[in-house]
């Protein structure tokens, strides 16, 4: 299956700060246009997957809090919610991309953390992941 979408990164050495930074891009192939993925997903999923990409390791596993999905969809933390909410529901070829689990404390069952996996199904890869 080719990668409709991929995130890559770019390292740069600076001759005159001697600083290395490291870039990170989300690279989309127009498969992803043609093969109706993204009119079938819609504006705002697409939108969210991207954004929830951007925080993905070589895994596919990514752990944002609300607030930080929220500020980069520049959104309310409730807006953002629905939005991941409705990104873990949806279906392409009836499969999700997405999957949530949330992770309780053993001690008090109050939320430690959220994970978030995307799917190959979904096309999208970082650092040369499967």
């Amino acid at each position: 299956m080719t990668n409709l979408v991929s995130v890559e990164t770019q390292s740069e050495y600076s001759l005159t700060t001697g600083k290395k930074e490291t870039r990170i891009f989300v690279k989309m192939y127009v498969d992803a246009v043609k093969s109706g993925l993204i009119a079938d997903m819609g504006a705002e999923r697409w939108q969210t997957l991207c954004v929830l990409a951007s925080f993905m390791n070589e895994k596919g596993e990514c752990y944002p809090t609300q607030e930080q999905i929220a500020e980069a969809l520049g959104i309310s933390r409730e807006a953002a919610n629905r939005r991941i909410k409705s990104l873990c529901e949806y279906r392409w070829n009836g499969q999700p991309l997405v999957t949530k689990v949330q992770e309780r404390n053993p001690k008090n069952q109050r939320w430690l953390t959220v994970r978030y996996t995307i799917l190959p199904l979904s096309q999208l890869a970082i650092f040369n992941g499967k």
